[in-house]
């Protein structure tokens, strides 16, 4: 068993790619001779901080164009509600999201965009983009 020191976060994220998350279900665009956007805002997202313990708030905005599926919101809202008790550096949340979305759509391009709430006076924004 690896020791981590008091004020380091060393080990808090190691097996992060590889979190057991809920499904994100997808359906069969019927579009597909159009490129289209579909914008998807979700403001009332929280995770948990795996340093402190204490609750990060965020709005989350998907930007993506299907490509053969659209994401199947339930589902999506399904799956952002498990990171309320997840402990998850923003970066991660971000690019974790945008993994998870790219292997169940499949989506011609996607950008994510996570806006955390100040903490500690300190604002974060995190973009992450697939682009096939």
């Amino acid at each position: 068993m690896r020791m981590r020191k008091k004020n380091s976060y060393e080990g808090l994220q190691e097996n992060i790619r590889n979190l057991k998350t809920p499904k994100i279900d997808v359906w069969r665009n019927k579009y597909l001779d159009k490129e289209y956007t579909v914008n998807i805002e979700i403001p009332e997202f929280t995770c948990i901080c795996p340093k402190t313990g204490l609750p990060d708030f965020a709005t989350i905005r998907i930007e993506y164009s299907p490509d053969k599926y659209c994401i199947e919101l339930k589902s999506l809202k399904m799956y952002t509600i498990f990171y309320r008790n997840v402990g998850i550096f923003h970066e991660h949340l971000v690019n974790k999201l945008l993994d998870d979305l790219v292997k169940a759509c499949k989506p011609r391009w996607v950008k994510i965009i996570g806006e955390f709430n100040p903490r500690g006076g300190i604002k974060t924004t995190v973009i992450a983009e697939y682009k096939r």
